[in-house]
């Protein structure tokens, strides 16, 4: 028996209705875990609720959600304030920017307030953020703003958000990190500017054509050698095939750790029955795995830094 609607499940849907009256290009983000939309030429994260305890809007978001949302093009937030008549249409940065300023938990859940004027209640007394631009603020949806430079497909973004995560939490971890990727940006900054290394170290059993263009690599120093740890191959919408290829050239690295991130498992499996004599080389991760690691990275780093310890 199917699983009865919620309020917020009804509210949001609402939403969708509205919006296919401005559009009927309304997609799901099906590579996000989240409730996320492609419409027109814009992305969206929708969250719906009622009126709650102190005549407030509570709503909950995952930092990774949030971030996913905000590497897209043309991202907005969307809050379905108890009636599709109060709706605040976002754009990302607007509460990303604000995000150090709005309690979380450990887990990196956030608690978006709204009070019944429609104002973002952030830390501090009295301190609040004025939505009324952006309250029912539809046009957003039919004429978002114009996005400069190249535009990215929503698998090409989320690649680039994983390269950026496994980035970070190399350099937490304290290995030497490299990137080959250096025109994409990961939360408003170039990958490189991640990356502790800017040239890949080249190594004496390995092709550096193809090390160099390996996704993403964790480096031991050692004397005035640099030792591969883990190597990863993101495939959200390329091959798996040219992923297993290039990550071989280390294989005669046998402490080196290679990892594929996708989505297709059963297909990481159909290659890796071909080159069975390395396959206990290769582990199959999910994107939303490294999502959740590197969440819990940075959150036992910010414990760290407010305990000393």
């Amino acid at each position: 028996m199917p699983k009865e609607a919620t309020r917020a499940d009804k509210l949001a849907k609402s939403f969708l209705e509205r919006a296919r009256e401005i559009s009927v290009e309304i997609e799901p983000i099906k590579v996000l875990k989240a409730r996320a939309y492609n419409i027109l030429d814009a992305n969206f994260l929708i969250r719906a609720g009622t009126l709650g305890k102190n005549n407030r809007y509570f709503f909950g978001l995952n930092y990774i959600h949030a971030e996913e949302i905000a590497n897209l093009d043309n991202p907005f937030f969307v809050f379905v304030c108890n009636s599709i008549d109060q709706v605040i249409i976002l754009p990302a940065s607007e509460l990303i920017n604000r995000l150090p300023s709005i309690s979380h938990d450990r887990n990196g859940e956030y608690k978006i307030v709204f009070d019944a004027n429609l104002n973002l209640i952030l830390n501090g007394r009295n301190n609040k953020v004025n939505c009324s631009p952006y309250i029912n603020a539809w046009h957003l949806i039919s004429n978002p703003p114009k996005i400069q430079g190249v535009k990215s497909t929503v698998e090409e973004s989320v690649h680039t958000v994983v390269q950026g995560r496994l980035i970070e939490i190399g350099n937490v971890r304290g290995f030497q990190t490299y990137c080959p990727n250096k025109s994409k940006h990961f939360n408003s900054k170039l990958l490189s500017a991640f990356a502790s290394l800017r040239v890949c170290p080249e190594l004496q059993f390995s092709e550096y054509s193809l090390l160099r263009q390996i996704d993403v690599l964790w480096f031991r120093e050692k004397g005035q050698n640099y030792i591969p740890e883990c190597a990863f191959e993101v495939e959200i919408s390329t091959g798996t095939w040219s992923g297993v290829g290039r990550l071989a050239t280390l294989i005669d690295y046998a402490n080196t750790r290679l990892f594929v991130i996708s989505e297709e498992e059963r297909k990481f499996q159909q290659v890796m029955s071909t080159f069975s004599e390395y396959s206990l080389r290769y582990k199959h991760i999910q994107p939303h795995l490294i999502g959740e690691l590197y969440a819990a990275e940075l959150g036992l780093q910010e414990l760290r830094q407010e305990i000393g310890l």
